[in-house]
């Protein structure tokens, strides 16, 4: 079979490689489509731990259960599934364990005609989505339910602030808060994503790179601030999202893309009781509701650029550039 293997610090090759075989409780699922994370290009440019050589990459994927491991029901074969990323969670609702994975590194990932995983990380494909969509859902869909359910506790009729939009967990939470009737909001350094991220349901939006816009947002604004705000920046920006912290709120972090912050005004944090809340993937529960939810709203991925494996490279490279509103997905 053909699979994208890193060979090297920033070599991807699309190489023949054996076909996996299922061990006790796994099976073989063939991947009819795949999709790109920031964690693989972070991998592939040799900033993530633990990186060992050969490497498949790949958290996202759906296909059809092909082959069946021992102890597995046989009326899984030919099912059409979705891959959860997230593995060995742990027993504990609060935080994952110590044995912790997210496939694609150290397993094999989802870039290859063919791979094995444990049953138990499957769920059924949703009947409304393509493809294209089921694979762009597991990772960035689990990681921003977990964030607004079971971290921040959104509920419905709060105003939510997601900043950096057009990422791929940015654009899950903007259409979950939606879905379950919380007042959106937006900041980007774009226009043209702000307007999109209407189209899909925000309020509005703000520019982050203008001087002071913080301060605009809260003068614009005169029923306060966000009782919500979801971010993956961190860096010298993140005291700018204290300020917009309502008394109460909830601050819910998945990434520090811009480093840590240079200081956390502690005053502003205790006075207001607002909540700093850091947040990883998601458990299994996490996960079966967010099926569910995507179920039952019937919520389509935003993607955005599609190729075939062959040319995965190309994909990896419009991902490096940056600019891309929702997901860039593999077919197979």
């Amino acid at each position: 079979m053909q699979a994208a293997h890193l060979i090297a610090l920033n070599q991807l090759n699309v190489t023949e490689v054996p076909e996996p075989r299922p061990g006790a409780g796994e099976v073989v699922v063939t991947v009819r489509a795949a999709a790109l994370n920031h964690r693989d290009l972070w991998i592939k440019l040799g900033q993530y731990a633990g990186i060992k050589y050969p490497a498949q990459l790949g958290s996202d994927g759906a296909g059809v259960v092909s082959v069946i491991g021992s102890g597995v029901d046989a009326t899984w074969l030919g099912r059409e599934v979705v891959i959860n990323p997230s593995f060995d969670w742990g027993a504990s609702e609060y935080a994952q364990g110590p044995a912790f994975t997210i496939l694609g590194l150290p397993r094999s990932g989802t870039l290859a005609q063919q791979i094995t995983v444990p049953v138990v990380q499957l769920a059924a494909k949703p009947a409304h989505l393509s493809w294209v969509e089921s694979a762009a859902l597991p990772l960035a869909g689990l990681t921003a339910y977990r964030a607004l359910f079971a971290r921040a506790q959104l509920r419905a009729g709060e105003k939510i602030l997601i900043t950096g939009i057009g990422g791929g967990v940015a654009l899950f939470a903007l259409q979950l808060a939606v879905a379950h009737g919380a007042e959106v909001w937006v900041t980007s350094s774009s226009a043209e994503k702000i307007k999109r991220a209407v189209a899909l349901g925000a309020r509005g939006g703000f520019d982050y790179t203008r001087d002071g816009w913080a301060a605009q947002v809260i003068e614009q604004m005169p029923s306060g601030a966000f009782d919500v705000i979801v971010d993956s920046a961190g860096g010298p920006g993140f005291e700018q999202l204290i300020d917009l912290a309502a008394p109460g709120a909830r601050i819910v972090f998945f990434g520090a893309t811009r480093g840590n912050p240079p200081g956390l005004p502690m005053r502003k944090v205790f006075w207001r009781n607002v909540s700093v809340l850091g947040t990883t993937m998601g458990s299994p529960t996490d996960w079966q509701a967010m099926m569910g939810f995507v179920a039952r709203h019937r919520i389509a991925p935003v993607v955005c650029n599609v190729f075939p494996l062959q040319h995965v490279g190309e994909a990896f490279d419009l991902m490096e550039q940056g600019g891309q509103f929702g997901k860039i997905v593999i077919t197979l």
